[in-house]
């Protein structure tokens, strides 16, 4: 029994064949079936990996899209604004154009009588007695020459308007941290300095009163006819009949047929020597130095000395005064003649600057509205009667 039982234990156990055959096939299936599910596995994930890949074109194709159409959006956007910049910039040029054409056309309206009266005015004609010692003043040529107004009504007040403005504008940009207060003017793409703009302001209004001035005084002059006081000496009138005023039959008689011989005088003297009242000198230069006075009043805000200012109006004023005397002492005027042409031009100065132009604005005081319903009523009488009321 140890024989065997030792043959038992030292022999190896064997499973059938039939359960070898059927392991080696369970092996089999196991492994096909592991292939299997790794290939399918394989397939399902190459699947998916091909769906992400073609949701992930798909995804870039619409991102690209979108940018695309971003892109179109923002350059149309970009087109659309310049479009409109450009569209504003010619109405801004446009506008500009009209008010500066208007202003011409304006000033032109103006002028244009005073050349009309200067090339083809025809002066009243009036007679005169040969007695009359005003006229019979000798003829000198003029203190203040023509040149010598035209610096005085013209030059002087430019440079004036030109540095004041320039001063306020230099001040403006220092103190005022490069915040502009007033508005601005772009023209042809460049923006206009506002001193620039001022002083076509001021220089306009104020070219514009020296015409209206000068009109009113040419109409007196055509329409008055007034003799000069060198009247005599000029014309040397001779009489219808062939006499002279030192004949004795004409004295004392008012003389109104008559022609000048005129030997001497121009044509042009032989016109002025009738255009005595108002005077033209006179009433220009009282316009342009009484004007340049109230600007500076208005427009010279240096505070360097309190005198200066005012020193420089005296002067000015002193300018139209020696000039509208020196037309009494050069006989080119009588003294009632001085006299209306200054009241015309300072009341002109005065009328212009206070109610044509901008220089005496009170920026400051607050707009008056009328009250549009009962509510605003009651809180205006409110108002008023808290403040009115007296205190305790």
């Amino acid at each position: 029994m140890s024989n065997e039982s030792s043959a038992s234990e030292t022999t190896p156990l064997r499973r059938p064949e039939s359960q070898l055959s059927g392991g080696v096939d369970l092996a089999a299936n196991v492994a096909n079936n592991n292939a299997l599910g790794t290939a399918q596995t394989t397939v399902v994930l190459a699947n998916s990996s091909n769906k992400n890949i073609y949701d992930s074109s798909n995804i870039e194709v619409r991102l690209h899209d979108n940018n695309g159409n971003s892109s179109g959006s923002n350059n149309n956007n970009t087109r659309s604004s310049q479009q409109q910049l450009t569209i504003k910039n010619m109405d801004t040029n446009k506008r500009i154009l009209c008010r500066v054409g208007l202003d011409i056309i304006i000033l032109l309206c103006v002028g244009f009588p005073i050349l009309l009266f200067f090339l083809l005015g025809d002066p009243y004609k009036r007679g005169f007695f040969c007695d009359d010692e005003s006229l019979k003043h000798p003829f000198k040529e003029s203190t203040v020459r023509n040149w010598m107004l035209y610096i005085i009504g013209l030059v002087i007040p430019g440079v004036v308007f030109l540095t004041v403005e320039l001063l306020i504008s230099r001040d403006n940009a220092k103190y005022g941290n490069g915040n502009a207060t007033s508005r601005r003017y772009v023209f042809m793409e460049y923006q206009i300095p506002d001193w620039l703009v001022e002083c076509y302001k001021k220089i306009g209004i104020f070219v514009f009163g020296a015409a209206i001035s000068q009109l009113t005084t040419d109409i007196a002059k055509y329409s008055i006819g007034r003799l000069r006081p060198h009247f005599m000496a000029v014309c040397q009138p001779i009489m219808a009949d062939g006499s002279t005023c030192s004949d004795p039959s004409n004295a004392g008689k008012y003389i109104q047929d008559f022609r000048c011989v005129g030997d001497g005088s121009s044509a042009r003297m032989l016109k002025e020597m009738r255009l005595s009242f108002p005077s033209g000198h006179s009433s220009f230069t009282f316009y342009t130095m009484v004007y340049v006075a109230l600007y500076l009043q208005a427009r010279m805000t240096w505070r360097g000395s309190r005198l200066l200012r005012h020193f420089l109006q005296f002067v000015f004023i002193m300018i139209a005064w020696y000039t509208a005397l020196s037309r009494v002492s050069d006989y080119k005027h009588h003294w009632s003649d001085v006299l209306a042409g200054s009241t015309i031009g300072a009341l002109c100065a005065i009328v212009v600057a206070k109610y044509v132009s901008d220089l005496f604005q009170n920026s400051s005081s607050k707009p008056y509205f009328l009250p549009h319903t009962t509510q605003d009523i009651s809180t205006t009488t409110t108002t008023t009667t808290s403040v009115i009321a007296p205190t305790n």
